[in-house]
């Protein structure tokens, strides 16, 4: 029988020695006076089959906030200071549910993506002799669980307050069969607001059958404020040596190809939009339209949370880092959004108006068995964690 098993840890998480840059713990005059961590729930309206859907709050002591809903587990809102204390939303989305429903106005916004976050070549894999055909909802491939993931799922909320962190953890079982992955999915992400500025995301999943399991979080992220016109002003670092070249259909080739050299690396912190004008001359870049590949993280051997990513927009000052447990991370510069999607309050979604950073396994892992294993087996517990650390430049 499946059943909750894990519980999230509170309080500051850091990656491997690494210190993070994390917003001032004064509160912002701009800011009302902090009434210390909260979690609220309230309606967010209804599917059209009646089914409910519920938001919550997480509020910290700096007024740092957070919103999620049932609803795909989607984060609809986050708000963070930036240089002058001035609160705006961070991430894309809509102001309604219906806005997110509607599979023309929400590109996978602010949602867990499974069961397979990310794409499945043809959406075929062969799993102990037995060949499983999943929905072609990318063509030719498979893209974040099929025609109907994880993120059109309503997943059951329960609220908490761990000390001075307060979070909500989502619930979703995935029935056999369920876009022709195999074994029931008893699958729990937990999103833990700490009092470090830290957006803590806990993933964990038991299965009945040997299955693929690659969950993710598909935020898009603008660190000037979601509308404003363009990411590719925000320098990125990127901790990888590697990438996984793909081929014209975003497929990996199955090569961990040196980024050395190429528009790739970002292991030194460079603007996102400095290199894209070689999309003309450069395969990579033009195969994904620009940005839209997995790197390779860098781990040096070691286990646990690296850090991944670091993330700062000058005109703000605000600062993102991320780490993780995974092996890799999908960066994705917006390539598609393309000023057809009006978001919260009207505002135009424009072309690479926003960025992904999608902490996973390596795409089409299950046909290319020299890629880290994602096949999870009955008695095992498949567990992971992204920390998204907030900040502002000193």
């Amino acid at each position: 029988m499946l059943r909750a098993f894990f519980r999230t840890a509170a309080g500051t998480v850091t990656a491997a020695g690494v210190t993070f840059a994390s917003a001032a713990s004064a509160q912002p005059a701009a800011q009302p006076a902090a009434r210390g961590p909260s979690v609220t729930r309230a309606p967010f309206g209804q599917l059209a089959d009646g089914r409910a859907v519920e938001a919550f709050t997480l509020t910290n002591a700096h007024g740092m906030t957070l919103r999620a809903i049932t609803y795909g587990g989607i984060i609809t809102n986050l708000r963070t200071p930036d240089r002058n204390g001035r609160f705006d939303d961070i991430v894309l989305g809509h102001d309604s549910l219906g806005g997110y429903v509607d599979r023309a106005t929400s590109p996978y916004f602010g949602a867990i993506v499974g069961r397979y976050a990310n794409r499945i070549a043809k959406g075929r894999f062969t799993l102990d002799g037995q060949t499983h055909q999943l929905a072609i909802n990318n063509p030719p491939n498979s893209l974040h669980g099929g025609a109907k993931g994880f993120d059109q799922q309503i997943w059951t909320g329960t609220p908490f307050r761990h000390g001075d962190s307060v979070g909500v953890t989502f619930r979703y079982v995935s029935p056999d069969g369920q876009e022709d992955y195999p074994g029931a999915l008893a699958t729990r992400v937990t999103y833990t607001l700490t009092p470090n500025d830290q957006l803590v995301i806990d993933y964990d999943a038991r299965t009945t059958k040997n299955t693929p399991v690659n969950l993710s979080q598909h935020t898009y992220w603008n660190l000037a404020g979601a509308g404003s016109p363009t990411v590719n002003n925000h320098v990125l670092l990127l901790n990888a040596s590697r990438f996984t070249p793909v081929d014209t259909t975003l497929i990996p080739t199955g090569e961990l190809a040196p980024v050395a050299g190429t528009p790739f690396d970002f292991r030194t912190p460079t603007a996102i939009g400095a290199r894209l004008d070689q999309q003309q001359t450069n395969q990579q870049l033009r195969f994904g339209g620009g940005y839209d590949h997995n790197w390779v993280l860098d781990r040096n051997g070691r286990a646990g949370l690296v850090h991944a990513a670091r993330v700062v927009d000058s005109s703000s000052g605000r600062t993102m880092d991320v780490a993780t447990t995974q092996p890799g991370i999908q960066f994705y510069g917006g390539n598609f959004l393309d000023g057809t999607i009006h978001g919260k309050g009207g505002k135009v979604y424009a072309h690479r108006s926003a960025m992904a950073l999608e902490t996973q396994h390596f795409p089409d892992s299950p046909n290319h068995p020299q890629f880290p294993s994602t096949i999870l087996r009955p008695g095992q517990t498949f567990r992971s964690r992204t920390v998204f650390t907030f900040g502002v430049l000193k």
